[in-house]
């Protein structure tokens, strides 16, 4: 398994997703809980940016229609999205988050 470099630790906020793009693919960092979570930037239901919504409870939440996906699977858990999204393996090393683009589910 490949990891990059996605950002440095110290550029997360808590609860506050950011986006990054790895090799042309769009991932949500998420800080929540003490644990860095990566989730595919893209909701299934809409194809708009999961990093605009808000996170919760270890979900992120789209903002143009409420889909809420958790963190951990990528499952959605509330409607009107049904499919998941891909996530990510993340390690941390020091002040890098190094993200691999082998999904995890």
């Amino acid at each position: 398994m490949t990891f990059v470099r996605a950002c440095g630790l110290s550029e997360l906020e808590e609860d506050t997703p950011k986006r990054v793009e790895l090799d042309g693919t769009p991932v949500s960092l998420v800080q929540t809980g003490g644990e860095v979570f990566a989730i595919h930037d893209i909701c299934s239901h809409a194809n708009v940016s999961l990093a605009e919504g808000e996170v919760d409870d270890c979900h992120i939440e789209c903002w143009l229609h409420g889909s809420r996906f958790d963190l951990r699977s990528g499952k959605p858990d509330a409607l009107p999205a049904t499919r998941p999204v891909p996530v990510y393996p993340v390690k941390i090393e020091g002040d890098d988050v190094l993200v691999s683009l082998t999904q995890e589910s």
